[in-house]
């Protein structure tokens, strides 16, 4: 038997982030089975003024194409009351992002793009680097534990949150 895709996800949360991140996480495991998850980390908000978010990494064995994936995603961050009609960047309940599937690299349909630009960002890259440290970004060919390294906020200690 052939295993499974990994899907590599970036999880966020700035409204009600403990409750809806811990939710999004049981659902996961309900869908997919074991996940890796890495430490709940904070940081500030990007791209707007808002609240600080939570960010977490997990991996996951999924049985779905990349697009089917995203969708089940939106439906659970839609059922967690994200609303799609405001801004791009703004306040979430919950946001869950596919940063890498396997080592596939994808543009479309819509804004499915795999691996993420997010990636990019400390939220994103510190909580996969600390789960896949070993993890080749098919783009640049590096592992997420050089990526991290030479990130500009490589040496900022963030605070965590336990999930229950």
């Amino acid at each position: 038997m052939t295993p499974f895709p990994k899907a590599y996800l970036s999880l966020g949360s700035n409204m009600d982030a403990e409750a809806n991140l811990c939710s999004a996480v049981a659902a996961l495991r309900t869908r997919f089975g074991a996940i890796t998850l890495s430490n709940t980390y904070i940081f500030p908000a990007v791209g707007f003024e808002g609240g600080d978010f939570l960010n977490a990494a997990a991996i996951i064995d999924c049985d779905l194409n990349p697009q089917a994936l995203n969708d089940w995603l939106h439906a659970l961050e839609d059922a967690h009351g994200r609303d799609r009609s405001g801004p791009r960047y703004g306040d979430r309940p919950l946001d869950i992002d596919i940063v890498f599937f396997d080592d596939l690299v994808l543009e479309g349909p819509g804004h499915l793009q795999i691996p993420r630009d997010e990636l990019r960002h400390a939220f994103v890259l510190k909580p996969l680097a600390e789960i896949a440290p070993n993890y080749v970004d098919p783009l640049s060919g590096k592992f997420l534990r050089e990526l991290w390294r030479a990130h500009p906020e490589h040496t900022v200690e963030r605070a965590t949150v336990a999930l229950d």
